[in-house]
């Protein structure tokens, strides 16, 4: 798609989202690699499994839009607003999100690796499974142990003071309840949980 369709399609979707004429963006697939989306309001937008590796999406509005599977990466995602986005699963290996509005966002099992989440508003977003390698400006350390699924990983996000393994999300007190709670019978997993507890927190001291 060249970048004259890629404004037509954008002006079509924000009539859209303005007054429910138009046509709501169905860019699923598409390839916007080195495309120029800066300011553009893709809020709801259907990008799933989109090439969108280098392009230019600064100051975007991608609210609520679908970006599951989609490759972000190289992106230039500078303050482009992602609250309540789904990245599930994509491709944000090496993007600029610095400042972006990631509140809420679905980044289960996305790429993150080398991204620059410098001042990203991360706030109530999904970090289950993510790919933390040498992500900018945040430090994140993960040990995998096996429990009762094999190669299950502990993940803490220093800064966010977040703890994630499994399907669990929260702070280190709401981690040890949770073990707690769910091997209350087996102390021997138990201990093995607050062994690799201690040795994160000793990391990142």
């Amino acid at each position: 798609m060249n970048q004259a369709e890629l404004d037509v399609v954008i002006e079509k979707h924000e009539k859209w989202l303005r007054d429910g004429h138009g046509e709501r963006a169905n860019l699923r697939r598409a390839d916007l690699r080195r495309a120029d989306l800066s300011y553009a309001n893709l809020r709801r937008a259907d990008l799933r499994r989109a090439d969108l590796s280098y392009a230019d999406l600064r100051r975007a509005d991608l609210r609520r839009a679908d970006l599951s599977y989609a490759d972000l990466s190289g992106a230039d995602l500078n303050g482009a607003d992602l609250n309540g986005a789904n990245l599930n699963g994509a491709d944000l290996s090496g993007a600029d999100l610095n400042g972006a509005d990631l509140n809420g966002a679905d980044l289960r099992g996305a790429n993150l690796s080398y991204a620059n989440l410098r001042r990203a508003d991360l706030s109530y977003a999904d970090l289950n499974w993510i790919n933390w390698r040498d992500v900018v400006s945040l430090t994140v350390i993960a040990v995998q142990i096996n429990t009762t699924r094999k190669n299950n990983q502990i993940t803490y996000i220093k800064e966010l003071e977040i703890w994630t393994t499994g399907c669990f999300q929260g702070t280190l007190e709401e981690l040890k309840t949770s073990i707690e709670n769910t091997h209350k019978d087996n102390e021997k997993l138990k201990a093995k949980y607050y062994r690799v507890i201690d040795f994160i927190l000793q990391e990142a001291e």
